[in-house]
C-alpha cells in the first residue's frame, strides 16, 4: 500500500482515518465547539441536579407541596449597620428553597415555590436578617402529616428561639401519579364517581361559621385535544384549581393529546361571586423553565350547574381566545352549595385580598378599549344635555308637553320611599328585555361571537396609521374633558374659600332662602315650581340663548389657572441714583 504524505497545515481526522485531510484552523474550530457543548453540559446537568421534580421517577414521591409565604410580623430587632434584606430558608428532607429578600421594616414576600415530600414530613423554616453578617431571628418546624392533603392551609406559626411569627399558605397536592408502559395508560386516581357535597350544612338558617359561606365539589375527569409545546410531541400534563388563594395540583398524566385524571377536590367557598380558574400546564424542562401553560379556563361559582358534567373549551394565557390545539377541551363534573344569607352578609364585606397576582403590563389596546368607553361616557352625557335642551326650547311641543305633565304629576305624588323603588327601573329594563328574547343564549357568548366576527374586517380597515390617529384623537378629546371637570372642581373650591367673595356671599344668601322655603313649602311643590319655570322660559323670553343656569353661574368663580394670571406684581421702586441714558448723553 503506497502512503501520501500529508501537507503542512492539514491534519488527519481521527475518526476516519482514510478520509479527506482537513485543516488544523477547522479542527480547532471543532474542538471549540465541543467544549461549548460539553459547557452547555454541564450547565443542564446541574440545574436537573437542582431542580428535583426531574428525579421523581427515581423516588418515592408522597405529594407535592406548594407554600406561599406571605408575611411575618412582630419581630425582632437586629443591628441596622449597612445594607439589610429579611428572607426565609426552607428545608424538606433533602429539598430546600431560600426566598427573595425583603426590608426588615415591610417583611411581605408574597412569594410561591414547591417542595417535593419523599420520606420526611418535617417542614423547616429559618428566618435570617442578613446584614454585614448573618443574624438568626428565628425559626419553625411544621409536622406535614398532621395536614390534610389536597386543602390549601392558611397558618401563622410561631417562631422558636426567637420572636414573632410567619404568615404561610401551604397545600399538599398532586400525589397520584400516572405511569405510561407500552403505549397502556395506567391510571391511579380515587376513583371517577362525582359525590355532591351535603346541603345540611350549609342550610338558610345555619349561622355557625360565618367564614364559610359553601362548598364546591369538582370532579377533574379529563381533557382532550391538547398540543405538545415541545418537539417531542408528548405532554406530560398536570391541571391547577385555583379559588382565590386556595390551590390544588393533580398529577402528571405522560401521554398525546388525551389525559385522565379523575380525581375529585372540594374547595371552602368563602365569596360566592368568586371565579374557579383552572390551568393546564406541561411538566417538560423547557416548558417549566418558561412558565408556558397549555390552556386556561375562568368558571364563575354563580354559573355552575349542579351535578352537570360537560366539556368547557380552553383558551390561552389572555383568556380572550381559543388555546392552540385540536379544540382543547376539559372536561368537569361540579357541585356547589351554599348558604344564601351568609353569602349576602359577605359581599358586604372587603373581598379576600390574592396574595400571588402577575403584575399588570402595559396593554396598548386595553388602553386604547378603555379610552373609547370613556369617550363614550362623555358622549352619553352630551346627548342627554342636548335632548334637555330641547325639550326646554319646545322644539317638538308634543314631547314637551308629555314631559311638562308627567313631571307635575310625578311630583305631586312622590313620596320619598319610592326612591329605592325607583332605583330599580334600570335592572327592571335589562330583566324585561333578556325575558322577551326568543333566543335564550347569555349576553357574555353573544358579545364574543359579535366580536369574533367583526374583528378580522376591523384588522383588514384599519392600519396601524389610521388606529395611531384615532388614539390621538381619543387622547385629546378626553384631554379636554379632564381638564373641563378640573376646572370645573377648582372652581368650586374657590368659591368656597371666598376667592371672589361677592360671589361666595350669594350662595350663602341663596342657601339660606332655599333652607327656609324648604321649611315651609313641601318638596314637591317645589319641583312642581322648578319644572313649570324650565319649560315656560321660552315662553316668558323667545329670544333668550339656551343654557344651564348653575354651570353659568360657576363660570364666574375662576379657577387656580386664571387666579394665577389675575394675581398683582409688586411695583418696583425706580432707582433714583441710576442716571437717565438720553440725559447722559
Amino acid at each position: 500500500m503506497w502512503s501520501i504524505p500529508i501537507p503542512e497545515g492539514l491534519v488527519m481526522d481521527p475518526m476516519s482515518p482514510t478520509a479527506l485531510a482537513v485543516p488544523n484552523e477547522i479542527m480547532d474550530r471543532i474542538g471549540s465547539g465541543l467544549n461549548i457543548l460539553r459547557e452547555h453540559g454541564k450547565k443542564v446537568q446541574k440545574y436537573l441536579l437542582k431542580n428535583r421534580k426531574f428525579e421523581v421517577a427515581k423516588k418515592s414521591l408522597t405529594s407535592i407541596v406548594n407554600i406561599v409565604l406571605i408575611e411575618a410580623k412582630d419581630l425582632p430587632d437586629a443591628p441596622g449597620n449597612g445594607s439589610s434584606g429579611l428572607y426565609c430558608k426552607f428545608k424538606l428532607g433533602g429539598e430546600s428553597h431560600k426566598s427573595k429578600q425583603v426590608h426588615k421594616t415591610k417583611p411581605i414576600w408574597r412569594e410561591r415555590f414547591n417542595l417535593y415530600l419523599y420520606d420526611d414530613n418535617s417542614l423547616e423554616v429559618n428566618v435570617w436578617h442578613k446584614t454585614k453578617q448573618k443574624n438568626f431571628m428565628g425559626r419553625c418546624i411544621i409536622d406535614l402529616s398532621q395536614l390534610e392533603k389536597e386543602k390549601t392551609h392558611d397558618l401563622w406559626q410561631e417562631l422558636e428561639c426567637g420572636f414573632g411569627s410567619v404568615h404561610l399558605l401551604i397545600t399538599l397536592s398532586g400525589s397520584e401519579r400516572c405511569m405510561v408502559a407500552d403505549n397502556v395508560l395506567t391510571l391511579t386516581a380515587n376513583g371517577t364517581h362525582h359525590e355532591p357535597p351535603t346541603e345540611e350544612k350549609f342550610q338558610w338558617y345555619r349561622f355557625d361559621n360565618w367564614g364559610e359561606v359553601g362548598q364546591l365539589t369538582i370532579t377533574v375527569h379529563g381533557a382532550k385535544g391538547l398540543t405538545a409545546l415541545n418537539i417531542s410531541g408528548n405532554v406530560n400534563a398536570y391541571c391547577v384549581l385555583e379559588l382565590d388563594n386556595s390551590r390544588i395540583q393533580t398529577h402528571t398524566v405522560r401521554g398525546n393529546s388525551e389525559h385522565n385524571w379523575n380525581k375529585n377536590f372540594n374547595f371552602s367557598v368563602n365569596d360566592i361571586t368568586s371565579a374557579l380558574d383552572i390551568t393546564l400546564y406541561d411538566e417538560s424542562i423547557i416548558q417549566s423553565m418558561k412558565g408556558e401553560t397549555i390552556g386556561k379556563v375562568s368558571i364563575p361559582l354563580l354559573r355552575i350547574k349542579n351535578n352537570e358534567k360537560r366539556w368547557y373549551a380552553l383558551k390561552d394565557r389572555s383568556k380572550k381566545n381559543s388555546a392552540r390545539g385540536n379544540c382543547p377541551r376539559i372536561l368537569l363534573e361540579m357541585s356547589l352549595v351554599w348558604n344564601p344569607v351568609k353569602a349576602s352578609m359577605r359581599v358586604l364585606s372587603p373581598k379576600e385580598t390574592k396574595y400571588i397576582q402577575k403584575p399588570a403590563k402595559f396593554d396598548i389596546p386595553l388602553i386604547y378599549s378603555n379610552l373609547i368607553f370613556v369617550k363614550n361616557i362623555f358622549k352619553v352625557f352630551q346627548i342627554g344635555n342636548e335632548h334637555l335642551k330641547r325639550v326646554f326650547e319646545w322644539e317638538n311641543q308634543e314631547k314637551s308637553i308629555c314631559a311638562l305633565l308627567g313631571w307635575l304629576i310625578f311630583w305631586y305624588f312622590f313620596r320619598m320611599w319610592m326612591t329605592p323603588i325607583l332605583l330599580t327601573l334600570p335592572f327592571a329594563h335589562y330583566w324585561l328585555t333578556q325575558r322577551n328574547n326568543n333566543v335564550p343564549v347569555p349576553l357574555y357568548q353573544i358579545a364574543d361571537e359579535e366580536y369574533q366576527e367583526e374583528e378580522p374586517e376591523t384588522k383588514d380597515d384599519k392600519t396601524i396609521k389610521t388606529r395611531i390617529s384615532e388614539l390621538q384623537d381619543l387622547t385629546l378629546t378626553i384631554k379636554n374633558a379632564i381638564d373641563y371637570l378640573v376646572s370645573l372642581l377648582e372652581r368650586i373650591k374657590n368659591l368656597v374659600n371666598f376667592s371672589v367673595p361677592y360671589l361666595s356671599y350669594l350662595v350663602i344668601i341663596t342657601l339660606i332662602a332655599l333652607s327656609i322655603a324648604l321649611y315651609l313649602i313641601p318638596v314637591n311643590y317645589l319641583f312642581m315650581a322648578l319644572g313649570t319655570y324650565k319649560f315656560t322660559r321660552k315662553f316668558l323670553n323667545p329670544t333668550r340663548v339656551p343654557n344651564n343656569d348653575l354651570l353659568d353661574f360657576i363660570s364666574r368663580v375662576p379657577d387656580d389657572e386664571m387666579l394665577k394670571q389675575w394675581r398683582e406684581l409688586k411695583v418696583p421702586e425706580p432707582n433714583l441714583n441710576q442716571s437717565d441714558p438720553a440725559k447722559s448723553r
